[in-house]
Parts: structure tokens; sequence; C-alpha cells
């Protein structure tokens, strides 16, 4: 969900140009990659631009405010390391900028996001994001109202009660995500590393119902009487996301996805470190809610090789950990530390860095 690898200019970089260690992603650029791919549906009424947006808004956008509502991210790091730092990398978010484009970015987008929920052309009502609450439309000159009820993007089960004033004929067109079709992102950026066996299902008053997919989207069409019911269940499971071998920073690694959410890991939770963390290809993780981290989240956990310095730092060794990962928007609300977003999958080479002694560093 991060826009803009390059600090200087604020900008996009080469082709594939996506470090982790100095990746920018400044929060701003993720409210204008809303804005961007909101008008794009609006012109071309394609999911995929819909995709996007959900990416962002879950991950690499909402990151940019602390959970007290007060702290704020300039740039959104994709990894901080101890034994690195870089002037353009936050380990924190800060109170203010001496340039506040961004908080007042985040207090620009956040109260239209009601109006993205929902779009209507005609005879086609788009149900875009998956949000609990009443909207009233007015579809062929006749009042609908339609509810949402779900624990999204935490589960996949989303309920619609269709409730026009009267009977009426209009097309329901729910958002089929990428995600929930194998489809990473909308293009060979990012894939899954491997497909998903579980299907998307709808049932209209708990009886399974036929529908067209058009554009990313489940087409219902019907005469809709008062107080029908659609359920749609999306799988939810912990998939590993692999980068287009291009990304030369991505090479080997994997990062995790289940629903919209992207994951990472932090110092908190890793016993202080997270850079020595492989996942390999096999790695199962299991997803728990945890009601009381972090205003609520999902949490993953698995056992992984960790890469290990003895006490004389003089050799090397793998050991099986536990692993917890915590959605990416939560990360550095606990302190300053390590943080991980792309994990080697095993171990292929080892950089020895010497570091001075006290003793040998001199000042002028």
């Amino acid at each position: 969900g991060g826009t803009g690898a390059v600090p200087g200019g604020e900008r996009f970089g080469a082709n594939y140009e996506l470090p982790n260690t100095t990746a920018y992603n400044e929060t701003c650029a993720s409210v204008a990659d809303v804005f961007w791919n909101q008008r794009m549906f609006q012109l071309h009424g394609d999911a995929k631009y819909v995709d996007v947006m959900e990416k962002v808004l879950y991950n690499g956008l909402i990151s940019g405010v602390g959970l007290d509502g007060k702290s704020f991210f300039y740039s959104n790091a994709m990894q901080i390391k101890n034994s690195l730092g870089f002037a353009q990398t936050e380990p924190a978010r800060a109170g203010w900028f001496e340039c506040s484009c961004c908080p007042t970015n985040m207090a620009r987008l956040m109260p239209a996001l009601p109006g993205y929920i929902y779009a209507q052309n005609g005879q086609n009502v788009y149900v875009n994001l998956f949000v609990s609450g009443t909207a009233d439309l007015l579809v062929n000159k006749k009042r609908v109202q339609l509810t949402q009820q779900n624990n999204y993007p935490w589960d996949g089960g989303l309920k619609f009660t269709v409730n026009p004033a009267t009977a009426a004929s209009f097309n329901l067109l729910l958002r089929i995500p990428g995600w929930a079709r194998n489809e990473a992102m909308p293009s060979n950026l990012y894939t899954f590393a491997m497909p998903s066996a579980q299907a998307v299902t709808l049932k209209v008053n708990g009886k399974a119902t036929p529908y067209t997919v058009r554009n990313g989207y489940a087409v219902v069409a019907r005469k809709w009487p008062k107080n029908d019911v659609v359920e749609m269940t999306l799988p939810m499971e912990v998939r590993q996301v692999v980068a287009n071998p291009l990304v030369k920073a991505d090479l080997g690694k994997v990062a995790l996805q289940r629903g919209p959410v992207m994951f990472c890991a932090e110092w908190k939770d890793n016993d202080g470190k997270t850079s020595n963390l492989l996942v390999p290809a096999a790695t199962a993780f299991t997803a728990t809610y945890k009601p009381n981290t972090l205003n609520g989240i999902m949490e993953l956990t698995a056992t992984v090789p960790t890469v290990e310095v003895d006490a004389a730092a003089n050799s090397i060794r793998t050991v099986s950990k536990s692993m917890t990962a915590i959605p990416y928007y939560a990360w550095a609300n606990r302190g300053k530390g390590e943080m991980t977003v792309w994990f080697p999958q095993r171990v292929l080479d080892i950089d020895i860095i010497s570091q001075p002694t006290a003793e040998a560093v001199t000042s002028k």
C-alpha cells in the first residue's frame, strides 16, 4: 500500500525500484493513491481500482497515523533494522512536522470514506468497501435501504440486507476482492506463492444463487422484495506473497497477507529482533484475534528458523522459535525497535560487517 520509493523529490524511482530499508512511501502519496483509484473506478467501473484502494487504506495509509490519533508518519518504512539507519526512515511517529501536509491530508480523506463504500450507475448498485452500516439510495426513483453487517477485515463473512420501499428490480454488484480470486495485486508486480483452493460463496436468503462476474464484481440481478438477505463469504487464509523477480530488494523473500491486511514482525513480540527471522515456504501460520492488543488485531504466529550469533560473536546458527506478526498499520505504537515486512525464506549468504572498537575511533 506504499507509494513512491525515493525521498529526493518525493517521487517514484526507476522501474521496480522498491527498497525496504530506504523506502519512503509518504503518507500523502497514499492519500493521493486512494483519490486516484476512486476516480479511475468512477471512470471505468472496474473493481481492480477498488482493490488497490482497499490495499492502500488498510495498510500503507493508516500506518501513517498512530493509534493515539495524534502522532503521524511522514514516510512509512518497510524495514527498521538496529544495524542500519537512514535519514528518511522514521522509527517512530511525530506529533507534527515543519511541513505537516500528511496529518491534514488524513483529516481530509477520512471523513470522505463513507462516500467510497457504494456507487450507483443506472440499474447497477456497486458495493465497493465492506463496512458495517446503513445507506439510503435512490435506484430508478425508488428508495432502497442497504445495510451491511460484518467484522471485516478480520472475518470473511459479509451480510447485506436489501430493503426497498417497494419491490425493485436492479443489479447488485458485490466486489470480489482480487486477493479472494488468487490475485495479490491487479498486475504481475506481486503474486501469491501458492493458489488457494478455497472459493468465494454467495447466497440469497440462505440459498446458493447463480451470479455472473463482471469486472471483478459478482452481479446479482433480480427483483428485490423487502428484506432480502445476501451473504458472501471470502476465504481468510494466511498467504505468502512474492514480488516480481525484477524487484531486487525482495528476491528470495515473502510477505504475509490475510484478507486485505499485510503483516509485519515487530521487535516487541520477537525477543527484540526481527531482522533474523526466516519464513520458509512450508511455514503454517495460526491467526488469533487479540481484542486487547493494539486496539484489537488479528495476530499471526508460527514456528520459524531464526539466525542467532553466539555470545562471543564468533559463530552463527539457526534455531527454531515462535514468531509473531501483527498488521503493518499497527507497528510503532509500543516504542522503537526492529520491524520487518519482507522475510527471507532461507539463508543464502552471510555479510560480515566489521565495526571499529571504541578504542579505534578517533575524533578531530
